[in-house]
């Protein structure tokens, strides 16, 4: 099971990357933890400054503006 965090406030964004990371995982027939963090010194823990960020065991692989459908399903695919 990949563990994913989507780093943001809350805001619509945030919430449509944890959507999306949802629907790849779905697509991909992959098993997914999706944990939002909204604590902004445990976004800075993880050198976010823009938000959303995605966290996928661990590594950053996304920081700022949503991501493409495509970049989420090779990064959980990895």
């Amino acid at each position: 099971m990949k563990d994913v965090k989507v780093l943001g406030p809350g805001c619509k964004r945030c919430e449509a990357t944890a959507e999306m990371v949802k629907t790849a995982a779905a697509a991909l027939g992959l098993d997914v933890k999706v944990e939002k963090v909204t604590d902004y010194a445990a976004i800075a823990g993880y050198g976010i400054a823009s938000t959303p960020g995605i966290v996928i065991d661990g590594k950053v692989v996304h920081a700022g503006g949503l991501p493409k459908e495509e970049d989420v399903k090779a990064w959980l695919a990895a």
